[in-house]
C-alpha cells in the first residue's frame, strides 16, 4: 500500500512541477489537500445517519435559508427594475 501512495505524490509532484502552480498560488495561505487515505476512512468510520428528528430540523433551516435568499433577490430585482420605473413616471 505505501508504493501506491508514493505513487500517487509522485504523480502530484509531476503535475505541481508542469503546472508551476506553486509559483501562481504564491504565498496566499492556501495549501494543497490532503491525499492520505486513512482520514478519509476514518470520516467514514465516523459518519452516521441523522434520525428523522435531526433530518427534518437540517430540512426545515435549509428551507428557511433557500426561502431568505429568494426573497432577498427579489427585492434586489424589485429595487432595480420597478422602482426606477415608478420614479421616471
Amino acid at each position: 500500500m505505501k508504493e501506491g501512495t508514493n505513487g500517487a505524490e509522485s504523480r502530484i509532484q509531476q503535475l505541481k512541477d508542469k503546472l508551476d502552480l506553486d509559483e501562481m498560488v504564491g504565498n496566499t495561505g492556501v495549501s494543497w489537500p490532503s491525499f492520505d487515505i486513512k482520514e478519509y476512512i476514518r470520516v467514514l468510520r465516523l459518519a452516521r445517519k441523522p434520525d428523522r428528528e435531526e433530518f427534518m430540523m437540517i430540512a426545515k433551516v435549509s428551507m428557511a435559508g433557500i426561502a431568505l435568499i429568494g426573497i432577498m433577490g427579489f427585492l434586489i430585482y424589485v429595487l432595480l427594475t420597478q422602482v426606477p420605473k415608478a420614479i421616471v413616471g
